[in-house]
């Protein structure tokens, strides 16, 4: 028993990189099972010696799992780049934040455990702000007294992304591309979530129907710079003077739709990455 106590506080103190954090979950689970087991496994007057060492090295591997869970917002943070994804496709953050996440999620009750007991986060009465209405710029980092510290914790990561993407739909000069790249990520978000029924359970409904909402918004955005433009093109004012057609009118007008429209289907169907759904 002193063996493994060892071996797991030095992996508590090992140095922190986010794929430690699987194998910490792991000892974390082990060290956990072994403490009903302990009144039977040894002598009653080591039993008490070893629960308090076992709560130690329990409190470091919980407090290392937390911090290393929580450096995915560094991470995060740390992605400034400045050069826009080609074509307006899923950036290479948003792919590692929720593969991460959907690994991490299957830790679920561990993590949910291990953020309750062991993380420092100032508690508040029930009026306190959701996981729902959480703002990536609020870093107050109140939990309520009936809501999960893992799931505000795994909100606030969700809502960096998102400021982090919406900065980087900035960098496009079109601002259709600008609603393609945030469709293309918002989806393959709420996908992910979807798909997996233990982040989809942290998130909730509310979250989901309000991302949903926001697809709905930039889908609109994107007709609204594009197709909208080009129907106005077959606009009947402007065309005829005292009930005559106006010919070379209605020829630049055809010319000007034929342009837009091919520079639309290039943009749409060649460049830009739309997803289904």
């Amino acid at each position: 028993m002193i063996q493994l106590l060892n071996f797991a506080e030095g992996i508590a103190m090992a140095k922190r990189a986010t794929k430690k954090l699987f194998k910490t979950l792991d000892m974390y689970e082990a060290v956990k099972g072994v403490v009903p087991k302990m009144d039977e496994l040894f002598p009653e007057a080591r039993v008490k010696d070893l629960k308090t060492e076992t709560t130690t090295v329990l409190a470091r591997l919980g407090e290392a799992a937390i911090c290393i869970f929580c450096d995915l917002e560094n991470s995060i943070k740390a992605e400034t780049g400045r050069n826009p994804v080609p074509g307006g496709a899923v950036h290479p953050l948003t792919r590692y934040t929720m593969n991460y996440l959907r690994y991490a999620c299957e830790y679920k009750d561990t993590l949910e455990l291990v953020f309750k007991e062991h993380a420092k986060i100032k508690r508040t009465d029930s009026t306190s702000k959701s996981r729902d209405e959480y703002d990536a710029r609020d870093t107050s980092y109140a939990v309520a007294d009936d809501e999960s510290p893992f799931a505000v914790q795994l909100a606030r990561v969700m809502a960096l992304l998102d400021s982090n993407l919406e900065a980087k739909s900035k960098l496009y000069k079109e601002v259709a591309l600008s609603s393609i790249f945030m469709m293309n990520n918002g989806r393959y978000i709420l996908q992910k979530i979807k798909d997996s029924q233990e982040i989809n359970a942290c998130m909730g409904d509310t979250w989901c129907r309000k991302r949903s909402s926001e697809l709905r918004q930039y889908h609109k955005n994107y007709q609204r710079e594009t197709w909208s433009r080009l129907l106005s093109f077959l606009s009947h004012e402007g065309l005829s003077n005292h009930g005559k057609v106006q010919k070379p009118v209605l020829k630049e007008r055809f010319k000007s739709f034929n342009a837009m429209f091919d520079e639309i289907h290039k943009h749409s169907v060649v460049l830009w990455y739309l997803t289904d759904g």
